[in-house]
């Protein structure tokens, strides 16, 4: 048997570079100024669909009182916050993380937190979730529920939210629709009109295809390419073929592409309001909600980004990992305070790690671009649903690859993933997925005799959710109806 020599250490330089070296440890970690550039560039455009995606999924819900957010001034949200959280990320924590609006968590707060209140109240629910983040962060529970949680429930819940974004965004698009008559027929929806037609539909089909093909490939940015590309189409088509409709937005070239920032959502949030519109339950389950979906999607990135840029130390440990999640649960509080949805850490930071970046100097590159997008809200205000939905179809196809990791052999596990995954845009309810697989994972256990291994956190979780289901019936038995 041949015998293997342990290759030396070489620990590089500290700090040759100068101050900036210095202060961002590049040299330290074997990587260098060039990398770090590209990095910030490659991380910028593989996430910037987020600044045409948050604007047309918020922009096109309404809330309790039928009020729309303007999708320009939520552009401009969406990159002011990318931008300044960006920067903290990189001068704070100094890894190669950026932020911007979640994408999963802006769906929530559009299709099941406004419907049930004004948009104010919506944002100030953000901005609890926020402050209720930092303050587990700074106790230690944030790691707590995130153990108590067993790993096949945390894959089925990002596996269902993946199912979710795919069905929005079919239907944003047209290609499913609502029948008219659901109840006289045993389907409730439907392909198109019945038929796919039109030339919007087109550039849906083109795109959804283009998308695929690019992810298929490995491009780096198939999103965002496919977005500009056929929006470019649709732009030509609206303008020699007789379009009655796009939707929300129609590709019409703006006068200038540059404009000045507009500001007017900043601010815009009640932080107590939400309690004077629902029960004070249904509060605290959608903060419970908007809290999961942010931990899971950070957790995993952060670990999984930080791993693939050999960051980890010699425990496994993310490198001050409490001022990134601290970092992160800012991110929130200022997502909800200008009316943008929750910002949290993206997994696309991977294509910059993957081009060499290793330090929060990444971040710079990454948020001076964002900031830069500020004045081209005219640009990102002319991209329409058709040519931007399948992205939110292609980011599902990304969140169902979870599903290999489940055990489905292993019952007890299995089941409660399944209803997770299934039950979320079938009721088009995140919450109710998590609700089924919480109440369903805790009866299994304890019918099996296996009660004790579930966490208390968990016991506790799964009651409130059992009240949420229950709520109408309860309320009749205590007279309140």
């Amino acid at each position: 048997m041949q015998t293997r020599t342990a290759s030396p250490v070489v620990t590089p330089p500290r700090g040759t570079g100068g101050p900036l070296d210095r202060f961002f440890r590049i040299s330290d970690r074997g990587s260098t100024f060039g990398r770090e550039i590209r990095g910030g560039f490659a991380t910028f455009f593989t996430m910037a669909y987020i600044l045409v995606l948050n604007p047309i999924i918020l922009g096109s819900a309404e809330d309790k009182f039928g009020q729309q957010l303007d999708a320009a001034q939520l552009a401009t949200a969406t990159a002011l916050v990318a931008a300044i959280m960006t920067l903290i990320m990189g001068l704070g924590g100094n890894l190669p993380l950026a932020l911007a609006a979640g994408l999963g968590i802006n769906v929530i707060v559009a299709v099941q937190v406004a419907p049930l209140m004004s948009w104010d109240d919506a944002m100030g629910l953000i901005v609890l979730e926020g402050l209720l983040i930092c303050l587990l962060v700074m106790t230690g529970l944030r790691e707590a529920v995130m153990h108590a949680i067993p790993q096949p429930l945390k894959q089925a819940i990002s596996v269902g939210i993946g199912l979710f974004i795919a069905f929005i965004g079919f239907v944003d698009a047209g290609f499913v629709t609502r029948i008219p008559d659901a109840a006289n027929t045993t389907v409730p929806v439907q392909l198109g009109t019945g038929t796919l037609t039109g030339w919007p539909m087109v550039v849906f089909c083109s795109g959804l295809l283009l998308t695929m093909v690019l992810l298929a490939r490995k491009i780096r940015g198939a999103i965002l390419i496919s977005i500009v590309l056929m929006t470019a189409v649709a732009v030509a088509v609206n303008e020699f073929a007789d379009i009655e409709s796009w939707g929300l937005t129609s590709p019409s070239l703006p006068d200038t592409p540059v404009a000045a920032p507009d500001f007017g959502l900043l601010g815009d949030f009640d932080l107590l309001g939400s309690f004077g519109q629902v029960s004070a339950l249904t509060v605290v389950l959608l903060v419970f909600t908007l809290i999961l979906s942010d931990f899971f999607d950070t957790m995993g990135t952060v670990v999984g980004v930080t791993a693939e840029a050999g960051l980890l130390d010699e425990r496994g440990q993310v490198p001050g990992l409490g001022r990134v999640l601290l970092i992160d649960g800012a991110a929130a509080v200022a997502g909800g305070a200008s009316s943008s949805s929750s910002a949290t850490t993206y997994i696309e930071s991977a294509a910059g790690v993957g081009e060499g970046a290793r330090t929060g100097f990444a971040n710079l590159i990454t948020g001076g671009m964002f900031a830069l997008a500020l004045f081209l809200t005219p640009v990102l205000t002319i991209v329409p649903l058709q040519a931007a939905a399948p992205a939110l179809v292609a980011v599902g196809f990304l969140m169902m690859t979870q599903v290999k990791h489940i055990d489905w052999d292993r019952y007890e596990l299995a089941i409660p993933a399944f209803l997770t995954i299934t039950v979320m845009p079938f009721t088009y309810s995140i919450t109710n997925g998590i609700g089924a697989g919480f109440i369903s994972y805790v009866i299994i256990k304890a019918v099996m005799g296996k009660a004790r291994e579930v966490h208390w956190l968990l016991w506790g979780t799964a009651a409130l959710f059992l009240v949420y289901f229950a709520i109408d019936p309860l309320e009749q038995i205590l007279g309140i109806k």
